[in-house]
């Protein structure tokens, strides 16, 4: 930390993420809010640690949720600051509801949007969501960087084009670029040493008819002298550009870096674009690339978003123009051997790997399958075993996101469904009630479902989505068992603190809201905070619960076993 905070250094070994911080702070940022959630969770952490120095000049905060969050940083720059909001590519779902309209409306200072997507879900157990489209449903400006020194500098320049368009701007990586590390060339942190704070116009940033339209009409007439700008942009390169090829390659990303170190390996100099600034898409810049070519290959990881506009550029600029691309694997992530072996096809050079050969003697080999577990000592055993022995047979478990997921996996094998932040709730609220539908006729051999709902949900996830639809239960009469899981921290995503805790991301001491408190104000009647040590207890609340009519929470209190440590 503290060497991401010296002006001394030239160089430093940096995480894609801890190199979007460093771009934040050469930027004069003022205001970082987050909500953790892998792989972009080291942004926060690192902004964390650095509020509590003395030589920072900047507020931070680990907001309840990704909405809030941006709405947090959103009013930051309303206000004339400069300010960075950073989640997982499932947060900005969240967040999207106060994304879109914030887009219309502008900024005063500037506003970056940093979004980590995950390709192959290693640390998302929700979908594989390409954000991608976001940047062109929201009309939200987008910057991929490939590298660690990329991530600094798109960064750095965000800022600077959010400030001049006065627009947010979004910073799209994914794991490998946020979790790569790689020397990085350093420049002087802007230390923010005045109030720059400016009174907010009344009316200014109000969305109300007739406004949103002449918002709107606005948005498009820059987003077309921002397209402009982005046809110059340094952003958008081209490798070997004197290459007489006819074989060229386009891509963003990290798959840039896979596309090079293929050409390497087979010896090729093609020419290769690679767009950095994909959102507004690069007409110009594109069509001149593709004009004199006969083969294209569109490399970027999950959807064919690039090769869709392509595609289309290519009817104008070059009709007779082959393009392949759809043909990379869109399940998991893309592989540099994927890169390598379609390169070497398309372009006629032999390779000595197989690759169709060697996955399926990859198949063959008899590997120890080795699932996920809770740590020795984390209090969910306790819980789940408790569970095993008071539930019934025909009990279904709603999961939720968090360590606890792994109820999902043996020894406990309790968890029917796993969807988002707080499903847990919200499904088992449906599942209980569908036994009240009425089915208009009475000829129907449809069987009313019996089962017993037990539901489980972290701390930080209640506070996050939660509530909503606990809230949801109680006002529409349904009867899950909800138990809390309060471990006191976020787990998951490296012990964030939360608003349960009593301090803020920045170390201050604050008010600890009790979770007990807001489950009594929401109207449930049956509540228990009990340590899952004391089993007897908890097995006989469990029983008691089980049986009744009205939605029930047990809060399960025991303090993670690595924050007893601390």
């Amino acid at each position: 930390m503290n060497g991401i905070l010296s002006n001394k250094l030239e160089k430093m070994i940096l995480l894609g993420n801890e190199a979007i911080v460093r771009g934040a702070l050469e930027a004069g940022v003022n205001f970082v809010s987050t909500f953790p959630g892998t792989p972009a969770s080291e942004i926060g952490d690192v902004f964390s640690e650095i509020s509590k120095s003395k030589k920072a000049n900047l507020y931070f905060e680990y907001s309840t949720n990704e909405k809030v969050a941006l709405e947090a940083a959103a009013g930051a720059a309303f206000s004339g600051l400069n300010s960075l909001v950073a989640m997982k590519h499932f947060g900005l779902n969240v967040a999207s509801d106060a994304l879109l309209p914030i887009v219309y409306t502008g900024v005063e200072g500037a506003m970056v949007v940093v979004v980590a997507d995950d390709p192959g879900c290693w640390s998302s157990a929700q979908t594989e969501q390409d954000t991608r489209y976001y940047a062109e449903m929201a009309h939200l400006l987008m910057l991929e960087p490939s590298t660690s020194q990329e991530c600094k500098d798109f960064t750095k320049l965000a800022f600077d084009i959010s400030k001049k368009f006065k627009i947010p701007v979004m910073v799209r990586t994914t794991t490998r670029v946020a979790h790569q590390s790689a020397p990085v060339e350093l420049f002087n942190i802007q230390y923010p040493t005045s109030k720059i704070q400016k009174p907010i116009k009344s009316g200014r940033f109000s969305t109300m008819p007739p406004n949103v339209l002449r918002m709107k009409k606005e948005l498009l007439e820059k987003l077309e002298k921002i397209r402009a700008f982005s046809e110059g942009s340094k952003l958008n390169q081209i490798s070997n550009p004197a290459s007489r090829e006819k074989f060229g390659i386009v891509c963003s990303g990290v798959s840039y870096l896979y596309v090079m170190e293929a050409l390497e390996e087979l010896g090729l100099k093609l020419p290769v674009l690679r767009l950095g600034f994909t959102y507004p898409f690069p007409k110009k810049i594109v069509n001149n690339f593709i004009k004199n070519l006969k083969k294209i290959l569109v490399v970027e990881e999950l959807e064919s978003y690039l090769e869709e506009k392509v595609k289309a550029q290519a009817k104008e600029a070059n009709p007779k123009l082959k393009i392949f691309g759809s043909g990379l694997p869109k399940i998991g992530e893309l592989k540099p051997e994927y890169v390598l072996q379609a390169i070497a096809e398309i372009s006629g050079k032999k390779i000595n790997l197989n690759l169709k050969i060697h996955q399926q003697n990859f198949q063959k080999l008899e590997l120890l399958k080795r699932f996920p577990n809770l740590c020795p000592g984390c209090p969910y055993w306790l819980v789940f075993s408790a569970i095993k022995k008071a539930a019934p047979k025909n009990t279904i478990f709603g999961g939720d996101i968090g360590c606890y997921m792994l109820a999902g996996c043996p020894p406990h094998n309790i968890q029917d469904w796993l969807i988002s932040m707080g499903s847990s709730i919200g499904i088992a609220h449906g599942v209980c009630n569908a036994s009240k539908s009425k089915i208009k006729n009475q000829k129907s051999k449809i069987k009313v479902n019996d089962q017993k709902a037990i539901s489980f949900i972290g701390d930080s996830t209640f506070f996050h989505a939660g509530i909503p639809a606990l809230i949801n239960t109680v006002f529409n009469k349904s009867n899950p068992l909800i138990i809390i899981l309060d471990n006191g921290t976020t787990g998951m995503t490296g012990h964030q603190p939360h608003p349960g805790v009593g301090k803020t991301g920045s170390g201050e001491a604050t008010r600890a809201i009790k979770i007990e408190d807001i489950v009594l104000a929401c109207g449930v009647k049956n509540l228990k905070v009990i340590d899952p040590v004391n089993q007897e207890e908890f097995i006989n609340t469990l029983k008691e619960f089980l049986e009744k009519e009205e939605v029930s929470v047990i809060i399960a209190r025991h303090p993670c076993i690595f924050l007893k440590k601390s």
